[in-house]
């Protein structure tokens, strides 16, 4: 574990790979379903408003 005083508040990326990390495949899926949701919206939006 790191010094506490060295890094008082842990950035909320460092804290997701970690836990990507940690949880292995579920977490690598989850990640991949939250992009393309993401990406659909997107796409979807620009379509609507093309």
């Amino acid at each position: 574990m790191s010094n506490p005083s060295s890094e008082p508040q842990p950035s909320y990326v460092k804290l997701a790979m970690r836990n990507m990390v940690r949880k292995g495949g579920t977490s690598l899926k989850h990640f991949a379903l939250t992009t393309i949701g993401l990406l659909a919206v997107l796409i979807g939006l620009a379509y609507l408003t093309h």
